[in-house]
């Protein structure tokens, strides 16, 4: 069993920290006290193709592998969790469904202008009433001669307020339960009867816009359609498995900077004369979150390198994401 890093790996790794330190982290504490999308920042990581790792370069991304992704995403997560969202949400439950299940024609229009940080992709499935169950979706989507018609609303959407593109799930067949359901990109900067609705008021992540999707008769080209009809569901199960591999890393991130914060200010603060990092106790709640912190890491690039390697890594994914971010 290898663990050593590849030098490209180690390569993305140390970019991606060397950017998150000296443009990401002075600016992050800003952007989230304003609630404002870190634009300039998300159009540098699309010039530093971190926006589209694994996408294939042809296709406008870094042609990186899964785990070269995690190291990134974790590096930029430690510096600003907002930015970490917004770049593993377009990664992750963007690109990847684009790239998997698209057409040559789809990739070269919805999957370049994203995986090369021109715009922004986000992912469309949680509803009011469909979350977990996404068989319980509204959203409909009828076949009207060469278009799509959708009707439905999109709730807590990553990225919805400030994205070009979405993939998103919508019936197309009732009664049919998870048969029924179908994936569609929609280029949402032209796209008659689409338009964003309610902002969240969030408690953190500020920086990163959470917000609905409305469609009011929103009409689709025929080759909006994401594969067949009645391949929704399939492509769902595999793209949220990416995205819990991304959200784990986000977690981790979040952890590292933590325990760089608890270190430093155990090493400053005093109590009867010395640093508090002189007592055992202090000792033991650092050490233990460090342990934590690397059993979680090493469960996240498991999945990441099976991912790679094309092996089933459904199950390792979901324990990846329930221990990083509990």
């Amino acid at each position: 069993m290898d663990f050593a890093l590849t030098e490209e790996q180690q390569m993305v790794r140390d970019m991606a920290r060397r950017f998150a330190e000296t443009e990401i982290k002075p600016k992050a504490a800003e952007l989230d006290e304003r609630h404002e999308h870190p634009a300039e920042i998300v159009k540098q990581l699309g010039e530093l193709k971190m926006m589209g790792i694994a996408v294939p370069e042809e296709y406008g991304g870094g042609g990186m592998d899964y785990v070269s992704y995690v190291l990134a995403l974790i590096e930029i997560s430690k510096a600003c969790a907002s930015t970490g969202v917004i770049m593993s949400a377009n990664n992750s439950l963007y690109c990847f469904p684009v790239q998997a299940y698209g057409t040559e024609e789809q990739k070269k229009k919805y999957l370049y202008p994203c995986a090369s940080g021109e715009k922004i992709g986000c992912y469309g499935l949680t509803e009011a009433g469909a979350g977990s169950d996404p068989a319980g979706m509204r959203t409909m989507a009828v076949k009207d001669g060469d278009e799509w018609v959708i009707n439905g609303e999109k709730k807590f959407i990553t990225n919805g307020n400030v994205s070009g593109y979405a993939v998103i799930a919508a019936i197309t067949e009732k009664g049919k339960g998870y048969k029924g359901i179908s994936s569609f990109v929609v280029d949402i900067d032209n796209t008659p009867g689409f338009k964003v609705g309610r902002l969240e008021d969030k408690l953190g992540i500020l920086a990163s816009g959470t917000a609905e999707l409305i469609f009011e008769d929103a009409r689709l080209p025929a080759d909006g359609l994401l594969g067949n009809e009645g391949e929704g569901f399939r492509q769902m199960l595999t793209t949220l498995d990416g995205g819990r591999i991304g959200i784990a890393s986000q977690a981790l991130g979040i952890g590292r900077a933590v325990l760089e914060e608890a270190l430093e200010y155990a090493k400053t603060r005093e109590q009867f004369g010395k640093p508090i990092t002189s007592f055992q106790a202090i000792q033991w709640k650092l050490a233990d979150m460090a342990t934590e912190l690397d059993a979680a890491e090493l469960l996240t690039l498991r999945a990441a390198w099976l991912e790679d390697h094309k092996k089933p890594y459904e199950k390792e994914a979901a324990m990846a994401k329930t221990y990083a971010s509990d």
